[in-house]
């Protein structure tokens, strides 16, 4: 039983951070119907700016998220203006999105391999290698300090959804986007700011990764997988469906990983979206579409 709470105790601490990973993404969806591949590419790029942040002023990882956070918000800023307004009126907006952003992934990772080569990176504070002890249990500090960041930053967001201005105009998008516009809200501007605010996210993202896993450049095509699985669990575009397929996939995975191997874990999030695109397309909390 100690054994079991062991392994249940790592799976939720990860996936507090999958769940923080997994919320900037299907926000981009739920807002603006974006299904952004290069979700795991900046979240990588994240976590290199936070290494160099470490290895050079000094900076502790959690202290880099004063920069990665705004940083990367203005960056979301940057490349919705560049490159969605133009694609919005498409009757294949979704389709060429996905061409799009996996176009740019491969264009960020190209520039991340060209100046930092293909060398797994990863920050070392002391408390990644330290662990806190009740009793039998031993819970790394890494993880924990990581988790409850992750459910800080999580709860911050609720509150910007749920008591702001640009909140409630977010959620209304979300829900409905041509009956928001109708009633005033400016989409454009909210899509903008949403997906700053998802790539504000994918930052600390890679803020917490940078000490958690080893990673190098072309690792963001196991994140943006594993993410996939995640959003569709819960229902693409939504936030609380994120959050909680987040928490069971990674809880699963930590009993997969400790009966047969890490090598298997991954399985867990692609039998996961298999099942569920199976069973049920919409997922958990997603709103069966419906024709006519």
């Amino acid at each position: 039983m100690t054994h079991v709470i062991q392994v249940a105790i790592l799976g939720l601490l990860l996936g507090g951070v999958y769940a923080l990973m997994a919320s900037g993404l299907t926000l981009m969806f739920g807002v603006m119907r974006i299904v952004n591949l290069a979700h795991g590419v900046f979240i990588i790029a994240a976590c290199y700016l936070a290494y160099f942040l470490f290895s050079g002023p000094g900076w502790d990882p959690f202290v880099s998220l004063l920069v990665t956070v705004p940083v990367f918000f203005v960056l979301g800023l940057l490349v919705y203006t560049a490159f969605f307004p133009r694609i919005e009126g498409s009757p294949r907006f979704g389709e060429m999105t996905v061409l799009l952003t996996f176009a740019l992934a491969l264009i960020v990772e190209g520039l991340l391999s060209f100046f930092f080569t293909g060398t797994f990176r990863s920050t070392d504070p002391s408390y990644a290698t330290e662990a806190i002890l009740i009793g039998d249990l031993f819970i790394p500090k890494a993880q924990l300090f990581a988790s409850i960041t992750s459910v800080v930053l999580l709860i911050g967001l609720w509150i910007f959804l749920y008591f702001t201005k640009t909140g409630y105009a977010v959620r209304a998008t979300m829900q409905n986007r041509t009956a928001a516009q109708i009633v005033g809200v400016n989409v454009r501007r909210i899509s903008t700011i949403s997906f700053g605010v998802g790539m504000a996210l994918a930052g600390a993202s890679g803020s917490l990764l940078s000490f958690l896993f080893p990673f190098f450049p072309n690792s963001h095509w196991r994140w943006i997988a594993i993410l996939l699985a995640l959003i569709v669990l819960g229902g693409l575009g939504s936030l609380k469906g994120a959050v909680i397929g987040a928490v069971i996939l990674a809880v699963a995975a930590a009993f997969v990983s400790d009966q047969f191997g890490p090598t298997w874990s991954p399985i867990t999030f692609f039998g996961a979206l298999f099942l569920v695109l199976l069973i049920r397309p919409q997922g958990l909390f997603g709103r069966e579409a419906r024709v006519g």
